[in-house]
């Protein structure tokens, strides 16, 4: 296994500048492209629960550690589990509301995101951010030297089947993906995110 910290130190100017700038071109046009879906995908949560609040906010781990709230639009009730992820879940389905179900198949959910990239805690590709209580794989990505880069909205892992990857799995990807960052490579994730997006493929709802 090859450990990324030598090659996260060193000033790479596609990792550590022209990427920045992407991410705010490409955060910032898909933001105008998908401002009346974002804006009727709200309606449509408002109009399902209206007490309750349309983004859902948590706090995630971000490079070197560093906890920051991620934005998603709200597919649970309230009264879900907070700081879980949902594949440890054991029924899942009684949270999810009838919206939500569809915006995580079809991944919408995600777009408030593009939030994130804009305020420079997460790159349009990189590893997810995972939870606080995710220590297990936390401490793997700190060994293999996965946690020196800032996390993205999709990955190598994410592309590498998702939901289905166990932790270490999960760690290694992040970690091949810090020591080898690219802008063939950040296509090629970016291309088959799109691809998977569109067949739901390796979305996990719950325990296996």
């Amino acid at each position: 296994m090859i450990n990324a910290d030598e090659k996260t130190t060193k000033f790479l100017w596609y990792r550590d500048f022209f990427k920045r700038i992407l991410d705010i071109i490409v955060s910032s046009v898909a933001l105008i492209i998908f401002a009346i879906p974002m804006l009727i995908i709200a309606i449509c949560i408002k109009a399902d629960s209206k007490e309750n609040p349309i983004l859902f906010k948590q706090v995630r781990i971000g490079k070197n550690d560093v906890p920051f709230k991620i934005y998603k639009f709200r597919t649970m009730r309230t009264d879900a589990p907070h700081q879980m992820a949902t594949e440890k879940f054991e029924n899942p389905e009684a949270y999810i509301t009838k919206i939500g179900e569809k915006l995580r198949k079809s991944s919408l959910d995600e777009l408030p995101q593009l939030i994130n990239v804009l305020r420079g805690d997460m790159r349009i590709v990189g590893p997810r951010p995972l939870i606080p209580k995710e220590k297990e794989v936390l401490s793997w990505r700190d060994e293999y030297g996965a946690e020196k880069v800032l996390p993205g909205i999709t990955g190598l892992a994410q592309v590498n089947g998702r939901d289905e990857l166990i932790g270490e799995e999960k760690a290694k990807y992040d970690a091949e993906y810090a020591s080898s960052i690219s802008f063939l490579l950040d296509l090629k994730i970016l291309a088959k995110t799109v691809s998977d997006v569109v067949r739901s493929r390796g979305i996990h709802e719950g325990k296996k």
